[in-house]
């Protein structure tokens, strides 16, 4: 059964990014090693494996880091430190009214440890 991976680094600009592979410690390699000079992590490494989380289904891998990519960083930073209330507080939605509303995302299968 092949794995898929979402993952989120810190770059040394202390930016996150977030990506999805099938193959995580070749994955993180090739960002520490500058393999794709294009690539957002290039001129900001090196990078350190901060969370992820492994999917048998490709399609909810890649739902999940398309979810990821649009969150602030402060809620990034909340599931990495696994900070379930921040986490929910981070995803409220203020409308004009003032009203809120809640989303919230259950608990990563995965504790989020590097890998060994």
């Amino acid at each position: 059964m092949k794995l898929f991976f979402v993952y989120i680094v810190q770059c040394s600009d202390e930016s996150f990014y977030t990506g999805v592979t099938s193959n995580l410690e070749k994955r993180l390699y090739q960002h520490n090693s500058g393999h794709y000079k294009d690539a957002y992590t290039f001129t900001r490494r090196p990078v350190k494996l901060k969370w992820y989380e492994q999917f048998t289904d490709p399609h909810q891998a890649f739902k999940l880091e398309k979810q990821l990519k649009g969150w602030s960083r402060r809620k990034k930073k909340a599931l990495i430190e696994e900070n379930w209330e921040r986490l929910v507080e981070y995803s409220k939605n203020y409308t004009e009214q003032g009203k809120s509303s809640t989303g919230s995302r259950s608990q990563p299968k995965d504790s989020g440890q590097p890998l060994k």
